[in-house]
């Protein structure tokens, strides 16, 4: 099974109207400081998986992940922002990388953290989902 981060890089790389593109302006793991307009993809400690006692098939795990979201401008920041989010929220029964995620919703976002000493303001969105 992929890190969260690799199968949310693979949806949000099939909408193109995002206009992403992974190692120019989308990244996993580690934002670039010289890219000033940019998604990161993050994942973040999420929710003790299933237990299944007796030799049962594998549980489900409950898995987090943030995405941050870098601009110089406000206004086409904040809108990445919400169409990534509008995007993953309530998606469901969807299959990538041969895993099966049941549901994949937003907790909060997009949420302004601040700007950065570039003058770049950065939104975060925070995700939980549930996959086997």
């Amino acid at each position: 099974m992929n890190p969260v981060s690799e199968d949310i890089k693979d949806i949000l790389l099939e909408d193109s109207s995002l206009g992403l593109a992974f190692g120019t302006n989308l990244f996993i793991g580690r934002e670039p400081s010289l890219h000033s307009n940019c998604v990161t993809i993050f994942d973040i400690p999420g929710y003790q998986p299933q237990l299944l006692l007796a030799g049962g098939e594998a549980g489900f795990f409950n898995d987090s992940f943030q995405v941050r979201i870098r601009n110089t401008d406000y206004k086409t920041g904040y809108d990445l922002a919400n169409d990534i989010m509008v995007l993953l929220h309530g998606l469901e029964h969807v299959t990538y990388n041969s895993t099966l995620y049941m549901v994949i919703y937003c907790t909060s976002g997009p949420a302004m953290l601040g700007w950065d000493d570039n003058n770049r303001v950065i939104f975060i969105i925070n995700f939980n989902l549930q996959r086997r």
